[in-house]
């Protein structure tokens, strides 16, 4: 018996001294601790979330129901953590709206404010191997606006460009994108994600419906991310 105990004791430590064979994970470190620009910016907001939380608030300030409602999947415990990080390291800040509404909003500073071209560069690099949607994707309320916002957005001329997506509409007014359907648009493109995807991408207007100034079209299809070549 008192064999049977020394070995035993001997297999514990032994597992306890070899994490990966037991499934036991280490607690990740919150920061990189290197002097480098990119370890240190990983540490302020590369926690899963924070970026999405940063997206958000590119378009104004929310609140935090607004912010729970529109990132599909994130944990209530979680969203406050990572704001109260961002607020910590100085890009988000909280304010108290004025009455009537008189709702606490959250909102980038101007230190928050710089991260929209890093955004965009790196929106266009993910674009470049996300690939169309498929059916199984779930299109999260406000998607089309953000994709238009950061990918084409900062580069277009001045002109009205409505896209209608399923339920999803916006729009693209003298660059800057905005939420629903404008007044007088210079060009329509209406279909469904994936046809409208392939017609930005390669130009395939088999699934769309287009309407407007054909000029300011092929300067809009100009300025849409390639994708990588197909290994």
């Amino acid at each position: 018996m008192l064999a049977f105990y020394h070995k035993t004791l001997s297999l514990s430590k032994f597992f306890l001294a070899s994490p990966q064979l037991c499934g036991y994970t280490a607690p990740m470190r919150k920061h990189y601790d290197q002097y480098c620009p990119i370890a240190h910016a990983l540490d302020l907001v590369g926690d899963r979330w924070a970026l999405l939380v940063v997206r958000e608030l590119l378009h104004g300030p929310q609140r935090y129901t607004d912010l729970a409602e529109h990132l599909t999947g994130i944990g209530t415990n979680i969203l406050a953590a990572r704001l109260k990080d961002l607020e910590a390291a100085g890009i988000v800040s909280r304010r108290v709206l004025p009455p009537p509404a008189a709702s606490r909003v959250y909102e980038l500073t101007e230190y928050g404010q710089s991260l929209r071209p890093a955004m965009r560069e790196l929106a266009l690099w993910g674009a470049r191997s996300l690939g169309p949607p498929s059916h199984a994707d779930e299109l999260f309320p406000g998607w089309l606006r953000n994709a238009l916002d950061v990918v084409t957005a900062p580069v277009l001329p001045e002109g009205k460009f409505e896209f209608r997506v399923g339920e999803e509409v916006a729009s693209l007014v003298d660059g800057e994108a905005v939420a629903g359907p404008v007044d007088e648009p210079d060009v329509v493109i209406e279909g469904d994600a994936e046809g409208v995807y392939y017609f930005l991408v390669e130009r395939r207007a088999a699934g769309v419906a287009v309407t407007g100034d054909h000029a300011l079209l092929e300067h809009l299809l100009d300025v849409v991310p390639q994708p990588l070549p197909a290994a």
